[in-house]
């Protein structure tokens, strides 16, 4: 008997996958990409009559019983870089890229000299902005040893590491010096809420739950911004889809006002502040 193909094999996958996962086609091509050691477009373009490799199988299984992809093969892209991830961290999400899209709305190609983010995780959002700007340097603080080892890593892996300081703190909590861009996507999910297996059972509590109401993280960054932020600098904060009003009544008590950000699907997914 013939082998199976990889063009088989990948067929196979998301029949199996098709009950556990919203994309089982992509996750299967994602997994053998990585088992092949190539990119997925190369994979598709040049590989599927080949033997489908050793090591798919498991890997599917993996993914059956909700592993995220991301943490499967280790790696996630967002924006233009590609970053190393693990259990330790939240998963990028594409919504985040929010961000910095707004950041450049603000900034334009001269971009901010000085970023802070606050909870960096992976460092998706403030080495995202290093790699924007060639100019500018930034600091990223985590509470999470686990999440300072792996964001520093992705510095180190993208160049980017003289450029970029990773450590452990609280929020803001010591830190005496101003910054033109504050990046924060903080945990915002309610205590009690109801997620899907591959980010409950998965992805760190500490990144995710904010609280019985998931502000917590809020009621802690909002008595900080201003005094992080350098005049003319902007806050972009991350919040879930109905916490806009919640946040933004937060941030008057602080003398804050900020405007919501949208993401592409038209929920909204960032306020933003200005100095």
């Amino acid at each position: 008997m013939a082998p199976e193909t990889v063009r088989a094999a990948l067929a196979r996958a998301a029949a199996i996958l098709s009950a556990s996962s919203e994309s089982p086609r992509l996750d299967a091509e994602l997994l053998m990409a990585h088992v092949l050691g190539v990119e997925r477009g190369l994979m598709l373009l040049g590989k599927q009559e080949e033997p489908a490799p050793a090591g798919f199988d498991i890997l599917v299984a993996r993914r059956r019983a909700h592993e995220p992809v991301a943490y499967i093969v280790g790696r996630r892209d967002f924006w233009t870089i590609s970053l190393t991830v693990a259990p330790g961290v939240l998963i990028p999400r594409p919504d985040s890229e929010t961000l910095i899209e707004a950041a450049i709305d603000h900034f334009g190609s001269a971009g901010p000299a000085r970023i802070l983010d606050l909870g960096v995780g992976s460092g998706a959002l403030l080495l995202a902005a290093l790699a924007q700007w060639p100019g500018a340097t930034g600091v990223g603080i985590d509470r999470s040893a686990a999440a300072v080892r792996i964001a520093t890593g992705n510095a180190a892996r993208l160049g980017l590491s003289a450029r970029a300081e990773i450590r452990e703190g609280d929020w803001g909590d010591g830190i005496d010096e101003c910054f033109d861009l504050l990046l924060c996507n903080p945990p915002y999910v309610e205590r009690d809420a109801v997620l899907a297996s591959d980010v409950a059972d998965y992805e760190p509590e500490a990144a995710l739950f904010a609280g019985a109401d998931g502000l917590d993280a809020y009621r802690r960054l909002a008595p900080q911004i201003g005094g992080l932020l350098a005049p003319g600098g902007l806050a972009a904060i991350e919040i879930g889809a109905d916490q806009a009003d919640s946040l933004l009544a937060l941030l008057a008590r602080h003398d804050l006002s900020g405007a919501v950000r949208r993401d592409l699907a038209g929920r909204d997914r960032a306020i933003m502040i200005l100095a």
